[in-house]
């Protein structure tokens, strides 16, 4: 990389032109989006099934399901900041939490880390306190998953990570599956 530019900054989004020249390619401009580092959950309980949010999204104005996750805040673990926005979001607090994977959802263009948490088990500690991001809160059966991502009713790219990671390793012994 020979260096880059900052084209607009906020708290929210920053566009960045970079110079770079990858092994084997000509030298060139690239428009970089950064965005916030987030962290998602998916709780699971005893009777196999997923606490998720029915919400409305403006951006592809349309209402879908999602798990409950949000930013990580400057100087908090991506850990802190799962189990607060499951807190937050539903009202449940998970008994204990697992980080499962990090991945970024378009990694040639958009610098976001999303940090994905598997936890086994919750008690209802009050109402959510973050109605903006609550939605209607469900308890939904692992079963009717693949439906709802065939019907396209599955919102943003850690949700779906983070359920193709469940359905994925139900039933096999696995680190998130030993709890």
């Amino acid at each position: 990389m020979h260096g880059e530019r900052d084209l607009y900054d906020n708290q929210w989004v920053k566009l960045q032109l970079w110079d770079v020249e990858p092994p084997g390619v000509e030298r060139f401009e690239h428009h970089v989006v950064k965005l916030q580092h987030v962290a998602v959950t998916a709780v699971v309980d005893a009777r196999d099934r997923v606490l998720m949010m029915w919400r409305y999204r403006f951006v592809p104005k349309r209402f879908g399901w999602e798990l409950p996750g949000g930013i990580v805040d400057e100087g908090e673990a991506p850990e802190e900041t799962a189990l607060r926005e499951v807190v937050e979001e539903t009202g449940w607090r998970p008994k204990n939490i697992e980080h499962v994977v990090t991945y970024q959802p378009m990694v040639g263009m958009v610098d976001s880390p999303h940090e994905i948490f598997v936890a086994h088990g919750a008690d209802k500690v009050g109402e959510p306190t973050d109605l903006e991001e609550a939605g209607h809160i469900e308890w939904v059966p692992l079963a009717d998953i693949p439906g709802l991502m065939a019907r396209g009713e599955l919102l943003g790219s850690g949700t779906l990570v983070a359920l193709l990671h469940i359905l994925a390793t139900r039933g096999k012994q696995t680190v998130t599956a030993a709890h």
